[in-house]
């Protein structure tokens, strides 16, 4: 340690050698003074990379820490040779920026990433479990930027900047009847107006195969987009799911020593901000309580059959709830069906927008009921969320499919009314080229000029699905802010400022202050992601709307959480991989695919409105495509790979495939389990070996010290000392550390009780008992001692 803190007279000696001739190439210094100056550098730096481990205070820290920086700084560039000394001063000066420049670039990517503090200072009140949903809501927001730049991208943009302007077609001009009142605020806020004539929705984009200057094919885009949104969300979500599945398992599990490791090693001593100790020290004592309640989960004995029957019950409430919440929606989507009939002045804003109150209710009322109910199940905190989590996700699901079914009788009766207009508009037109024919006997007839305004056309039930989506989503949203503006803001003040002139503690009792509830939010998150999904096909501008409402999220929820809840009475800790959330946003990702793909291969698009207008299916885009754009023995390829006879063999072998590799996988998982046992036996063994080899030492010394004078042990062989044996100067016998053995017995193998019989003829009397050779200090063996045949006793 001397070496390492001071520095010898030869040594200052030498640096002062050295900084004189810093400035000329002549070498000063001989190769060993070098090797010593180079040896005190990599010491030094031996002591920077390892200083964070010494348990020294941190004014000490700091001290060394800075005078080692300067030596390192100061001479490490001078252990050239000659002219070699600057180039080599020049390499490790580079080292040094590039080594620097690495650490500022972690450290920006690190300060990059979105509300990285704000979710942090959230884990640290509230434990894992609610940043967990944080953390769900920021990668939600990154995936939707990423949607809303393909569809802004490659669809929108290209419609603004090189499309037909408004007014100039009909589908982008606001009907005659309707222009008088497109402008007034319940118009607007129903979604109607300029605001259904724009590019927010599928009916603004026009249907020319090729526009602008460039060229660009704007139907195929559509197409495409629309489908390539699925795919992209397919592979991130997957991706993601690999991911997390490679970072480890389940919140549950927990190592050996938890709590010794949680006190001991839990706390940052790099830690200099006072806020940031703060939130350190209620992270910890949050992990604390996490560990502390799987604990006791482990422990808990109960009653397995009134457990069972409780449990049945309480799926038996649940699945009534969820059956009538989907009556209950189907029943208001077909008055909703019948109300559009009618004349909207004859309806109340709540016949106008009764579907989505109900269904935002259905959200706010069902989640606290499913809680209520499981408390019969008293599953563990993470099960429980799980439970609730999935049947909320089964709720959602179930009403926004049943929306679907009602909304899919719509699109129906949309397009009996689409074709009776269609061919009334056939037969106008027919008229008028008769008429003209027979008036000015002629066959050349001019196109019928009639304002885009006054046009005849149809509902474009695309724009009709869309709408609904979008007042899915912004009654959504403002029912959730609500929601949390008075049950969690206005609770929280109530219990704040009356609680000192109240006649019971409203803090301990009722009202309290609230709990985040996390399977709520969670499923209400990937429940819009669903809609998202959904809609984006028939409103291009509802992915730019998604955006904006994730991004007051995260600030509002955040505030919220903070401000006004308190962590959970029984805190969890969540699971690391976070593949729970991942697996139900796959499923909704696949359940949203399908109507799409429906609508898309199955239902015929509007004749007046849309990019697909004037083709029997949207998808014949494609086919149109590769017919008159592709050459044909490409088209070729497209019929034979479209064929039903390739397409079963490739799904077929894609199962197989899957299969496979599955089992392959629990193979391997099967064979981590086992390395894992045979590594955890192992380690017991040795621990075990360990304990008994110094238990064995002891009774060792007890059998030695009752054996008379140690006759019985074989002579030590002379050789030297092991590292565990320390000879003092002038002793005769080397004294042994108490759980070292000599060299000269393994006490697992040769350690016996008597010395070995060489079985050989006996040509002799025996003679007098001796003392082992090699044991001059102990006593001699008197008369009648010892179990040997000595001599007569004397008379």
């Amino acid at each position: 340690m001397s070496k390492l803190w001071h520095v010898t007279a030869l040594s200052l000696y030498q640096l002062f050698l050295l900084v004189l001739s810093s400035g000329s190439d002549e070498e000063s210094l001989s190769e060993g003074e070098m090797a010593a100056l180079k040896e005190q550098v990599e010491e030094k730096k031996k002591l920077i990379a390892t200083l964070r481990n010494k348990p020294w205070r941190m004014k000490r820290r700091l001290v060394l820490l800075k005078e080692a920086q300067e030596f390192v700084e100061k001479f490490e560039g001078a252990l050239g040779k000659g002219k070699g000394r600057k180039l080599y001063a020049y390499k490790v000066m580079m080292a040094k920026k590039l080594i620097k420049f690495k650490r500022d670039f972690e450290n920006f990517k690190t300060a990059c990433i979105p509300w990285e503090r704000k979710i942090k200072e959230v884990e640290s009140h509230f434990g894992s479990s609610v940043a967990s949903y944080f953390i769900f809501l920021r990668w939600m927001y990154g995936l939707n930027m990423v949607l809303f730049g393909f569809m802004f991208g490659l669809v929108v943009l290209p419609e603004i900047l090189m499309g037909l302007p408004y007014g100039s077609i009909p589908r982008k001009t606001v009907p005659r009847e309707e222009q008088g009142t497109a402008m007034d605020f319940s118009v607007l806020n129903d979604f109607g107006g300029y605001i259904k004539y724009s590019f927010l929705f599928y009916g603004y984009f026009n249907n020319e195969r090729r526009i602008g200057l460039l060229q660009f094919r704007l139907p195929l885009s559509y197409l495409l987009v629309g489908v390539g949104i699925f795919g992209y969300s397919l592979m991130v979500v997957i991706r993601t799911m690999a991911r997390n599945a490679n970072e480890g398992g389940d919140g549950a599990e927990e190592g050996e020593f938890t709590f010794s490791w949680k006190m001991f090693t839990s706390w940052d001593y790099l830690i200099g901000n006072p806020e940031t100790a703060d939130n350190k020290y209620a992270s910890i004592t949050t992990s604390f309580k996490e560990s502390i309640v799987d604990e006791q989960e482990n422990q808990k004995d109960e009653n397995i059959h009134l457990r069972r029957f409780l449990r049945v019950l309480a799926n038996f409430l649940i699945t009534c709830s969820l059956g009538g919440s989907g009556y209950l929606i189907y029943f208001v989507v077909k008055r909703s069906q019948d109300f559009a009939k009618m004349e909207k002045e004859n309806l109340s804003w709540l016949e106008k927008n009764e579907v989505e109150f109900v269904m935002s209710l259905l959200g706010l009322v069902c989640p606290p009921l499913f809680e209520t109910i499981a408390e019969l199940e008293d599953y563990h905190p993470r099960i429980a969320l799980k439970w609730q989590l999935g049947r909320i996700f089964a709720l959602f699901l179930g009403n926004l499919y049943t929306f679907l079914f009602a909304l899919f009788d719509e699109v129906n009766e949309k397009l009996e009314t689409e074709k009776s207009i269609k061919n009334a508009t056939d037969l106008a037109f027919h008229q008028y080229y008769t008429n003209y024919s027979s008036h000015y006997n002629t066959t050349d007839v001019p196109p019928q000029k009639v304002h885009p305004a006054d046009v005849i056309r149809g509902p474009c039930w695309e724009d009709a699905v869309g709408i609904g989506f979008v007042k899915l989503i912004v009654s959504d949203m403002q029912v959730t802010y609500l929601t949390i503006l008075i049950g969690d803001f206005a609770r929280a003040v109530i219990v704040r400022f009356l609680n000192y002139c109240w006649c019971w503690d409203l803090e301990a009792g009722f009202p309290s202050y609230g709990e985040f509830d996390i399977s709520g939010n969670v499923l209400g998150l990937i429940f819009n992601q669903g809609m998202i999904w959904m809609g984006a096909f028939y409103a291009p501008g509802l992915v730019g709307l998604n955006v904006l409402r994730l991004l007051s999220s995260m600030y509002y929820q955040c505030w919220a959480v903070m401000c006004c809840n308190v962590p959970h009475e029984r805190v969890f800790k969540a699971s690391r991989s976070n593949n729970f959330y991942m697996g139900l946003l796959l499923l909704v990702l696949f359940l949203s695919l399908l109507p799409v793909v429906y609508t898309i291969m199955t239902v015929s698009p509007s004749f007046d409105c849309g990019p697909f207008s004037g083709q029997a299916k949207m998808y014949d885009v494609i086919m149109e495509t590769i017919e008159q754009d592709l050459p044909s023995f490409l088209a070729n390829i497209f019929t034979y790979a479209t064929n039903p006879g390739l397409i079963l063999p490739a799904v077929l072998l894609m199962v197989l495939a899957i299969y496979y590799l599955n089992a392959v996988s629990k193979g391997y998982q099967n064979a981590n389990l086992d390395l894992k046992r045979k590594m955890k036996m192992a380690r017991d063994e040795e621990k075990n070996r360990r304990n008994n080899k110094d238990s064995t030492n002891e009774v060792m010394k007890d059998l030695e010290d009752l054996l008379p004078n140690k006759s019985l042990i074989p002579p030590p062989i002379e050789e030297e000392p092991p590292p565990d044996v320390v000879v003092d100067k002038g002793a005769k016998s080397p004294k042994i550390k108490p759980g070292a053995a000599a060299r000269g017995v393994n006490l697992q193998k040769d350690v016996s009780l008597a010395a070995p019989n060489p079985r050989a003829p006996v040509t002799r009397a025996p003679g007098p008992r001796r003392g082992p050779p090699g044991n001059a200090r102990s006593p001699q063996p008197g008369p009648g001692r010892g179990r040997g045949r000595g001599g007569h006793p004397s008379r």
